[in-house]
């Protein structure tokens, strides 16, 4: 066995695969992360990302209001991603989800993002829409539209909160 160190400016300037490779096995290492890519329920062919609309969010929420967990994870793509590609995507990274919605490991996570997809799916009445996709380094993949329009939802939730805070306190 051989050990190596690398200082966070080591790791701040290595090639990008080579930084996922390192976050791959630590967070393997520390049991967090996936032991194997997701599969999905479809053949990846034919399945695709759906570009959301706020209505189409809503609706989503309305399914999945009754799992907390799931309404988290939802609401972590109120956040803003890194647009990458061409036509862009946005991207999450899991273990960001995890840690933000204070969930146990990444089956949960991943879990819960099934449960969106697949309300999804009824919505639009078609098996294979998905809000979200996955690399094989442990991002998950939306549309821009899709995350503005989940950030326009938390908007408008926070909103009405709002209003219903103020309303009750006159």
């Amino acid at each position: 066995m051989i050990g190596i160190t690398l200082s966070a400016e080591d790791i701040r300037n290595a090639p990008p695969d080579v930084r996922r490779w390192i976050e791959h096995q630590v967070l393997s290492g520390l049991g967090l992360g996936a032991e194997t890519p997701p599969t999905p329920s479809l053949p990846p062919q034919s399945t695709h990302l759906v570009a959301m609309t706020i209505d189409d969010a809503a609706r989503v929420l309305m399914q999945v209001q009754g799992v907390l967990p799931a309404v988290n994870v939802l609401f972590e793509f109120s956040r803003p991603g890194i647009a990458f590609g061409q036509p862009p995507v946005m991207m999450f990274r899991l273990i960001d989800i995890l840690h933000h919605t204070r969930l146990q490991n990444i089956s949960q996570v991943m879990a819960c993002l099934e449960m969106i997809n697949q309300a999804l799916a009824e919505i639009k009445h078609d098996p294979s829409a998905r809000f979200c996709g996955f690399d094989n380094v442990g991002h998950c993949l939306v549309t821009p539209e899709t995350q503005r329009a989940i950030a326009s939802l938390w908007q408008n939730v926070i909103a009405k909160q709002h209003g219903v805070a103020e309303g009750e306190a006159a």
